[in-house]
Parts: structure tokens; C-alpha cells; sequence
């Protein structure tokens, strides 16, 4: 960063100062202009000071009237106070154009800490290394039924987070005339505890039984990832041709697991834990080239080979506390508690990718652009585990069945795209693309009971699909403050299945595992976008989108019908307008109209009166932004924002189901204040203001926080 002290005006009015006053000293000699001349340059160079380093440090804290948990993952701030360096900035010359730097940041309490070191030189080559680590917030509630007593179970702390870190190493080879390479390593973590949408079960009040028990019971996720990378990817040019070799091995394990608890507080109270371990690794190696063979052609191709295999492990168990030792004799085990147990396992994945790009450009207005992908992918698994499942009353006697299954699945798929632009047309920009897919595959699943040897499952599937997606577009520019674009495609994908082979009849009342026939999907989607500049200082950007999509399927033994309709709508409107030199404004309202219409919500009982169990999927919503900047004085500024989102589209039919849709506002404004002290010293002053309500969770999951904060910047 600059700073410079001495205006050019000032500058001037001091160097005739100065050389009046050497003048009559030196008796007006022109030695005396010269050496005035050469002293107020040195004065001039010494005001122009770099600072090239910085450190930054700040404190700050919340203060929430309602849900911490809510807020703490809508907004990513933690509750309470935070502090310490916002930002760290350290360089050094090495050798004549050698660099070293170091940036930083560590911000206590809200694990959020960074360090990055490199040393780079021009021609030669960088060293990089750092470590990052951050941390997402999640709010671990469960779901709210409105009817009786408005039913809300709290089970736990639920304020949950989930913690990244990561450490790397890279380094890069830049030596003129030989192949530029690149090796990196990274060590990546991700741990913590996340919210599921996998809710238990629990009795409510004001619904007579048996359908008085509806899932709104809180569950959540323990998470335990680690993933080890290597890559190394080198770039050379030959002639006309740029070619690019890269190799990647990945080594992964995970060990999750879902935790989720069924009819709390009752005489069945028990937990059950699923447990989900994979441990694999992965191998890629991809290559490309870029030739230019003229300046109206060019060819691109890009292959790619990946390998992966992996090794699984898990459990689901019920216990009297979360990840239980298993036991049959469990006293609170209820009928049809299904589990697994000594699962073991693993699958291998090889995927074949190959992508040829054409640019042509034949006329000086003309452009085509053809491309060809294609995929070839096998995948091969196999496992066996124990299953469990309590039988009737009164004995609830626990079942064990030894089973392996086993799958196979094979896919071919050809892509092609065809993209033409024409400029020809003054003011004019006119593009027409088409995108079509073909694939064909196999799936054949089986399932044994190993004590028996039965095969009581035995699935081969046969599936074709093709994709059909054609683009039409135009840009125009009749004005120098106007331009407008317009788009409009047209999207098909069609899905056919053949099942060759199936154990379990569908018109025997078991439709699992084959009994989708045809599944067709069919989108239209248009757009318009118009920007405006009708002052130099004011820009204006309109758009509106449009899409509708139908969904058709097709189940063994049934007739074809129409499963789905979705019509979707989004205005957006923005402008950005400077009315003077020290202000800016800068607003965008977004409108979305979006609804799923399934047959579903049209089912009837006997006596003609609505089911109402399922009904249409409505996602209407608003959000607004503003931002407004304000310089007060040569060394103050301001700046303020303002956020608004707005949905209602909230349907109490818990009578029949449970209530979905979001009934919410939220309003969040920001303010800053910026104060340059000196030259070398700059504070920073932060206020916020945050509100939620959401009728959606009966208003558990309301706030209204305060957020201040506080930094102070030290260049050098």
C-alpha cells in the first residue's frame, strides 16, 4: 500500500517556496534552482512510503435474545465473546526478485485459524505450505407439530458444529524451456456432530390413535472423516500444442455414524445408532492437449482414468444409549426393530472418460464449436452382514439371518454438443447449441440367505436413457447504455427399463426392488435479461425466468401418468447508482414463484373428502439486499447493509401428516465504520442487528441478536 502525503498543487507552491528562498540566499543563481529542485523530489520520495506489511487485530461478541442454534447456522457467528488476529500480512525481498510471504489469521473461541507460507521466484519455482481450519454451525432441533399441546422434544444440545482443518504442501517447478510440474499433498479432517433429517418417532397429543405418532424426535450425526491427496500435474507446449499430464491418489476413511431416538419418555424409550464405515482409496490419472493449428482453429482433448476401491463396515443397533453393544434380549425392544450387525465388504469403481473439442471458426463472424464425451463406468460390490429383527409379542424375539448380496453395474454414455455464434449482424450476438446424451446399462443385484443358500432376491435390469437439450439465444446492444439478452431451451430425458429377471412379482404387492418401467422428464425454460445505464452513475439489471418441468413415469403393470409438474418464476431486479463522488448505493430484490403438483394431493376417501396427507410442494419466497457506502471525510467512511427474506408457504394439515412448508422473515442489518488514524494505523467500528421468526418450528427456533466488533490495523 501507498501513501502519499504531499499533494500535486502543495507540491508545486513548496518548490517555488524553496526556490525563491535559495534564490535570494544564492543570489539567484541556477545552482540554487537545482538544488531546490532535486530537495523537494527527495521530499517527494520519502512521502511515498510502501507499506507492504500489516497485522490486524479485533475483538468481538454476540448477544442473542432467543435460539443460539438457529442463529448461529443461519448467520455462521458463534455465540458469546470472539476474538483475536483478523489478519496477518508479512513479506520479504529475497535475492533480487526472490519473495517470501506469510499471511495469517486466528480468531479464538470460533476455531477459526489460517497460515499460509510461500517463497516464489520468477522462472524458477514457489514453495507453499498452510493450514486452515473453520467451523459450520448446525442447528440439531428436531420437527414441530402444531396440534394439542404444540409437541417440541429437546433431547440434547443442539448447538452442533462441524470442524474442518487442513494441512498442505505444494510446490511448483517454473524453469524455462522444460515442463512446468506441480506436486501437492493435503491432509484434510472433518469431525463434529451435524443435524439429521431422519427423525424419530414419538406420540403426540390431539390426534386420535393409531395415527398419533408422527416423527419429530431430534436425531444427529457424528461425523469422523479423514482424507489423505496426492497430485502432481505437469504442462508443457510443443510447437503449437499444449500438453498436460496429472496423476491423483486418495486415501479415505470415514466413520459416521446417525443417532437417532424413538418414542422418548415412553415405556419403549431406546436409541438406535447406524453406524456407516468406509475406508478406500482412489486413483486418477487425467491428460490433455491444446493445439492451435490457425487463428480460426483449434482442437482440445481431455482423457481421464479413475479407480477407486473401498472397504465397508457398520452396524444399526437399539440400545439403551447411543452406539449400544448389540444384545438380543434388549428389554425395551419393540416389534419390527430391524437392524444389522458385522457388516463387511467393499466394492471397486473404473471409470474411462474421453472428450474431443472442436472451435472453428470458418467466416470472421461465424464461430462453431463441436464436442464428444464419452464414459464407460463398471462397478462391482459385495457384503455380507447379519440382519436382526424382533418379532411379535409377547416373546419380541430377536431373528438372525446371515445374508450376502452382491451388484453389478455397468454404463456406457455418449454425449454430443454442437454450438454455432454468429456477430455478423451489427449490435448483434445470435447463438443456437444442442446437447444430446445416450446411455445403455445393466444393473443385476442378489441377495442369499447364506444358511440356506436361497437367493430370496434376485434383480437384472436392463436401462437405456438419452438427454435432448436445444438452446437458442441472442444478445443485443442498440445502445451504449443498453443491452439485452434473451434465452430460451427446451430439455427432454428419458429413462427405460427392462427387468429381465425379478424374484419379487409386483402385482403380488412387493414392488421392491423392479418396478419403475419408464421414468420421462421434460423442461422448458426461458429467460430475459435487460441492463440499463440511463446516467452515467446509475446501472439497472433486470431479469426474469420462467421454467416448467413434467415429470412422467410408468410402474409395472400400471398405465403411464403424469407424476409431477413444477412451474417455477424468478424476477430479479438490481441497481447500483453513485449520485456523487462520495456516496454509492447498491439494491437487488429477488422474487421466486416455484410449485410441485403431484397427483397425490388428489386422493380422496370413500366419501369424497380430501386425504390431504400429501399435498403441493410451494416454495415462494422474497429476499432483498441493499448496500450503502459513504465517504465521510478524508479519513472516514461508512458503509451499512441491509438483508430481507420473506416466505409463507406454511400448511398446517397436521390432521393428516405432518405441516411442511416455511412460514419465515428474517431481517439482518450491518454498519461499519472505517477511521484511517494515521497513515500506517486504520479502526474499524462493526454493529449488527439480526431477527428471525419462524412459524415453520412454532417459533422454538426465533431470535433477535446483537453483533459488535471491533479491529485495529497496523501497516508497516
Amino acid at each position: 500500500m501507498k501513501t502519499i502525503a504531499l499533494q500535486s498543487g502543495a507540491c508545486e507552491r513548496g518548490w517555488w517556496v524553496r526556490t525563491l528562498i535559495a534564490t535570494l540566499l544564492a543570489g539567484g543563481t541556477l545552482m540554487a534552482q537545482e538544488a531546490a529542485k532535486k530537495a523537494d523530489n527527495a521530499a517527494a520520495v520519502e512521502t511515498e512510503t510502501e507499506y507492504r506489511n500489516w497485522i490486524e487485530l479485533g475483538i468481538g461478541g454476540t448477544f442473542i435474545d432467543g435460539d443460539n442454534a438457529a442463529f448461529m447456522q443461519r448467520q455462521s457467528i458463534r455465540e458469546d465473546a470472539f476474538g483475536g488476529l483478523e489478519g496477518l500480512h508479512l513479506e520479504q525481498d529475497v535475492g533480487k526478485r526472490g519473495l517470501f510471504t506469510i499471511d495469517g489469521r486466528a480468531i479464538f473461541d470460533s476455531h477459526d485459524y489460517s497460515v499460509r507460507l510461500e517463497l516464489s521466484e520468477p522462472e524458477k519455482g514457489f514453495l507453499r505450505a498452510g493450514y486452515t481450519e473453520f467451523r459450520t454451525w448446525y442447528d440439531g432441533s428436531g420437527g414441530f407439530f402444531p396440534l394439542g399441546t404444540n409437541n417440541w422434544i429437546t433431547l440434547y444440545d443442539e448447538e452442533l458444529a462441524i470442524d474442518r482443518r487442513e494441512f498442505w504442501f505444494e510446490g511448483g517447478l517454473r524453469l524455462p524451456e522444460i515442463p512446468e510440474i506441480t506436486l501437492r499433498y493435503s491432509h484434510q479432517i472433518r469431525e463434529g456432530q451435524k443435524d439429521s433429517l431422519s427423525w424419530g418417532d414419538a406420540l403426540v397429543t390431539g390426534v386420535a390413535a393409531p395415527n398419533n405418532v408422527r416423527g419429530i424426535v431430534p436425531s444427529f450425526w457424528d461425523i469422523d472423516e479423514v482424507r489423505d491427496l496426492f497430485e502432481v500435474d505437469a504442462k508443457h507446449t510443443f510447437g503449437k500444442t499444449d500438453v498436460g499430464l496429472g496423476l491423483r491418489y486418495e486415501l479415505f476413511e470415514n466413520e459416521n455414524s446417525r443417532n437417532m431416538r424413538r418414542r422418548p419418555n415412553e415405556a419403549s424409550d431406546r436409541r438406535l445408532t447406524q453406524r456407516d464405515g468406509v475406508e478406500g482409496d482412489m486413483f486418477n490419472a487425467h491428460a490433455f492437449t491444446e493445439t492451435r493449428f490457425t487463428e480460426k482453429l483449434m482442437f482440445t482433448t481431455g482423457y481421464s482414468y479413475t479407480t477407486m476401491d473401498t472397504d465397508l463396515s457398520g452396524s444399526r443397533i437399539y440400545g439403551a444409549g447411543y452406539d449400544p453393544i448389540y444384545d438380543p434380549l434388549f428389554a425395551r425392544r419393540q416389534q419390527r426393530d430391524e437392524g444389522f450387525i458385522n457388516l463387511s465388504g467393499g466394492s471397486q469403481l473404473q471409470q474411462y472418460v474421453v472428450n474431443l473439442n472442436l472451435m472453428w471458426t470458418p467466416l470472421a463472424n461465424f464461430t462453431v464449436v463441436p464436442a464428444v464425451r464419452v464414459e464407460r463406468q463398471d462397478l462391482e460390490g459385495a457384503s455380507e452382514f447379519s440382519e436382526t429383527i424382533v418379532g411379535s409379542p409377547p416373546a419380541l424375539t430377536t431373528a438372525e439371518e446371515e445374508i450376502a448380496a452382491e451388484s453389478d453395474r455397468a454404463i456406457l454414455d455418449v454425449s454430443e454438443s454442437l454450438e454455432l455464434r454468429y456477430t455478423g449482424f451489427t449490435n448483434w450476438v445470435l447463438y443456437v447449441r444442442g446437447n444430446w446424451m445416450q446411455g445403455r446399462g445393466d444393473l443385476r443385484e442378489t441377495e442369499t440367505l447364506l444358511a440356506s443358500n436361497v437367493v430370496d432376491l434376485l434383480r437384472d435390469t436392463d436401462f437405456d436413457r438419452s438427454i435432448q437439450k436445444y438452446t437458442v439465444g441472442a444478445n443485443w446492444y442498440p445502445l451504449r447504455n443498453l443491452n439485452m439478452g434473451a434465452q430460451y431451451y427446451h430439455k427432454i430425458r428419458s429413462e427405460d427399463y427392462e427387468h429381465t429377471q425379478d424374484t419379487t412379482p409386483n402385482r403380488t404387492g412387493n414392488r421392491y426392488p423392479a418396478f419403475l418401467l419408464a421414468h420421462d422428464f421434460e423442461t422448458d425454460d426461458a429467460n430475459v435479461r435487460v441492463t440499463w445505464r440511463p446516467r452515467p452513475n446509475l446501472t439497472l439489471v433486470s431479469r426474469y425466468d420462467y421454467q416448467i418441468s413434467t415429470i412422467e413415469m410408468q410402474g409395472d403393470g400400471l398405465a403411464e401418468i403424469e407424476s409431477a409438474e413444477v412451474n417455477s418464476h424468478i424476477f430479479s431486479q438490481s441497481i447500483s447508482w453513485i449520485p456523487f463522488s462520495r456516496l454509492f448505493v447498491q439494491a437487488s430484490v429477488n422474487y421466486a414463484l416455484d410449485e410441485t403438483d403431484t397427483p397425490a394431493n388428489e386422493v380422496v376417501t370413500t366419501n369424497g373428502v380430501p386425504l390431504n396427507v400429501v399435498l403441493d410442494s410451494v416454495n415462494d419466497y422474497w429476499n432483498a439486499t441493499a448496500t450503502i457506502g459513504c465517504v465521510l471525510d478524508e479519513k472516514t467512511d461508512l458503509q451499512a447493509q441491509y438483508f430481507y427474506y420473506r416466505a409463507d408457504n406454511y400448511v398446517d394439515n397436521s390432521a393428516a401428516g405432518m405441516p411442511y412448508g416455511v412460514d419465515a422473515t428474517e431481517h439482518g442489518i450491518t454498519a461499519t465504520l472505517i477511521r484511517r488514524l494515521t497513515d500506517r494505523v486504520r479502526w474499524t467500528l462493526k454493529y449488527g442487528f439480526f431477527n428471525n421468526r419462524d412459524r415453520t418450528a412454532g417459533g422454538r427456533n426465533d431470535y433477535d441478536a446483537h453483533l459488535v466488533m471491533t479491529s485495529v490495523q497496523l501497516r508497516f
